[in-house]
């Protein structure tokens, strides 16, 4: 008898391939007899088999749905066309702003079409730039990112971190500036960390190391922080700080410029955090305790003089710039150097050149204001136009700083700005393919379902005719204090120049009003952020934009959530939606990796009876309907996603499949190499940007301008 392997074997039960209702033939996933008990309600989970990244059967599925989702593809007339034109635009020079560390200006430079940021070095801004490290000799196929890049502060070492295939987690090198080698040191099971140098070492975080078959599904708990000294083995770093009465808490530890004082946030969830400080001693344990609790945020932002500047949310929605004395450190002594302000949201803050300069964003549309040391405005800064802002990396008495602008229709520049002076040139343009003049950008205010106002901005070409005709795409996130603001993207530009429509709304749950409008997105106010979305989608049909065969919805991680709930809420207004590594378990997001610090903004199935009725209501996996004809849905996710795991994708998109009764494809595309996003190399972003793009268009019977 001829053999048979076990692989074989499952992947000829798994794949008995079905018909659906539009005659595709998606794979007929098995069905599990999973039942969980939610405070008395008895919840199916048919498919928990598919949280299983490492077993066959997964395997199995996985190839079947990509086979399926790539035949689909493939067959589209126009997506070598699309990926062509792609692959043109993204083809310019692109560089970062230049920032001064440890006596040096860095800077990035990408040529095009490398998969990778190439790093470079200045003696002086009149020098010729010298390469430092160029990620894309580290892998073949660009899927080794940099994501660390640290110099130490006489200059001497780079340390630098890299994940690889698209992981969170990091490992650590070192590399001698003076010889470009790099020495033996290697941290492994890093993640979220960066590194604050110290002497002749640097301070980290790490998670034990992950058992086997563990690393990008299992929980991540017990962080600590080590300091590790240059030219030893990992095994002899130095424990900084730990608390194993709280496994879920993180840890950071930074130094001030000087060396002169530590600092330790200590967060349990992604906003709100504990401060501490001490003079720097990597063995003394006597920190003092600044703020204790998790109810707002306290973010150091520098340290001179002896006063430590802190931007925090505490008493103060929209924020603020305090100070703390480091010698009198209790919270009488605290003084507000830059107050709240009622109309705008301080985002960021920077200090240098005797300089205070604040980044705020005002109805989502960046400005920077900029005061001296005690707090006294100067002046607004000049932007060219409605858009973002930042950069302005600069040491105590530099003259001149950097920084960059960039809207929907205006690619990436970098000024340089004369402090004294405050003057601004143009220090670099990028030469693009692209002439944003042909294009309007508009920011209007529609109501929700509860009479709140909410921004969005629409960008098209000029004199396009609002005949309700037009294919529009729509995005949003919605959570997790993160706000929208306008930015160049090229895949964007490849939709506008097709004639289509972009909208971006700007919904409850972000932080474009402060810590009120995030909240009021999250929890038991979390419904609040769909009924914004699907009200965006009513304003463009209602205003004769578009209509609902040509609105798109697309979003990702919590956008992917965003777009999940609100297709399962009103199935009606959208042709097609792209969730792209997405939360789509609301019941077990928590218990993979580093889930459970969501819950700040989700709750948990766990927390309460009120808590897990919520969340069942609009959990995207949860409530697929079997009476409904759903839009085109190609969900995105990766195989390395260690944050939002895939199995989240995997579980929606066979259920979707199972219980869809209309015509249009249902399928999700599964990138290998890859994760949430972050560091994928420019190839793999252009094939994934061509497959969405390819999908739409197909089911939109949209066509790419010759």
């Amino acid at each position: 008898m001829k053999k048979i392997s076990i692989a074989a074997l499952i992947i000829t039960l798994v794949m008995t391939w079905g018909c659906g209702p539009a005659g595709f033939q998606y794979p007929e996933t098995r069905k599990g007899d999973q039942v969980d008990d939610y405070f008395g309600t008895m919840v199916p989970d048919p498919y928990r088999w598919l949280e299983d990244d490492n077993s066959d059967e997964t395997a199995a599925w996985v190839k079947g749905q990509n086979e399926l989702t790539f035949d689909y593809l493939e067959s589209i007339s126009f997506r070598d066309e699309i990926h062509e034109r792609l692959t043109q635009m993204w083809n310019y020079e692109k560089m970062s702003t230049p920032w001064k560390e440890g006596g040096y200006y860095f800077f990035t430079k990408n040529d095009g079409l490398q998969n990778q940021n190439v790093y470079y070095m200045m003696k002086d801004l009149e020098s010729e730039p010298e390469l430092v490290l160029d990620p894309n000799l580290l892998s073949e196929d660009g899927t080794v990112a940099l994501n660390v890049f640290e110099i130490s502060k006489d200059g001497r070492y780079l340390g630098y971190g890299i994940s690889r295939g698209g992981s969170d987690w990091r490992e650590f090198y070192v590399r001698d500036l003076e010889t470009g080698q790099d020495l033996d040191d290697h941290i492994m099971w890093a993640k979220f960390s960066s590194l604050s140098w110290y002497k002749n070492g640097f301070f980290y975080s790490r998670y034990p190391e992950p058992g086997e078959g563990e690393a990008l599904k299992g929980e991540n708990r017990f962080n600590k922080v080590y300091y590790h000294k240059v030219g030893t083995p990992q095994s002899e770093d130095i424990l900084i700080y730990e608390d194993p009465a709280h496994p879920d808490w993180s840890y950071s530890v930074g130094v001030s410029e000087d060396e002169e004082y530590m600092f330790l946030i200590i967060m349990q969830s992604t906003s709100g955090n504990a401060l501490y400080i001490k003079k720097s001693d990597i063995h003394s344990p006597d920190w003092i305790k600044l703020v204790e609790g998790f109810e707002q945020d306290y973010l150091p932002v520098d340290y001179h003089d002896g006063i430590f500047y802190v931007l925090t949310n505490d008493e103060a929605p929209k924020y603020k710039l305090i100070e703390i004395p480091v010698n009198k450190s209790n919270r009488e002594y605290w003084t507000d150097l830059i107050p709240e302000k009622e109309d705008r949201v301080l985002n960021w803050v920077s200090l240098g050149g005797q300089r205070v300069f604040a980044g705020y964003n005002k109805d989502a549309q960046g400005l920077v204001e900029i005061y001296d040391l005690q707090g006294n405005y100067q002046y607004e800064l000049e932007l060219p136009a409605i858009g973002s802002v930042g950069g302005f990396n600069m040491e105590w008495d530099d003259e001149v700083t950097f920084y960059t602008f960039t809207s929907f229709t205006y690619p990436s520049m970098i000024f340089k700005y004369h402090i004294e002076t405050d003057a601004s040139e143009e220090y670099w343009k990028p030469q693009i393919d692209f002439d944003g003049q042909r294009y309007a950008t508009r920011q209007v205010f529609y109501r929700s379902k509860d009479g709140t106002p909410i921004p969005m901005f629409i960008v098209h070409k000029k004199g396009l005719e609002m005949d309700g005709s037009n294919s529009t795409l729509l995005y949003g996130y919605g959570g997790f204090n993160i706000s929208l603001t306008p930015s160049f993207s090229i895949s964007r530009i490849k939709w506008l120049e097709d004639g289509g429509i972009y909208a971006m709304a700007n919904l409850r749950g972000g932080g474009e009003y402060g810590e009120k409008w995030h909240l009021a997105g999250t929890k038991l106010q979390k419904q609040n952020v769909f009924d914004d979305f699907i009200a965006a989608a009513e304003f463009l049909i209602n205003e004769n934009y578009t209509s609902p065969e040509k609105l798109v919805i697309q979003g990702a991680s919590n956008g992917g959530l965003l777009v999940g709930a609100v297709v399962n809420q009103a199935p009606e207004l959208f042709a097609v939606a792209i969730p792209e590594v997405g939360v789509m378990d609301m019941l077990r997001y928590h218990k993979f990796t580093i889930g459970y610090y969501w819950a700040v903004d989700y709750g948990t199935s766990e927390d309460g009876q009120e808590m897990f009725e919520y969340l069942y209501a609009y959990s995207p996996l949860h409530n697929i309907r079997d009476d409904v004809a759903y839009p085109a849905v190609l969900v995105t996710t990766a195989d390395h996603d260690d944050r939002v795991v895939p199995a989240h994708s995997f579980k929606y998109m066979a259920t979707l499949q199972d219980k869809n009764i209309g015509l249009k494809p249902t399928m999700i595309r599964i990138e290998t190499k890859a994760g949430h996003g972050g560091g994928m190399p420019t190839s793999k972003i252009i094939e994934e940007v061509t497959d969405i793009y390819a999908f739409i268009y197909q089911n939109l019977g949209m066509s790419p301008v010759k």
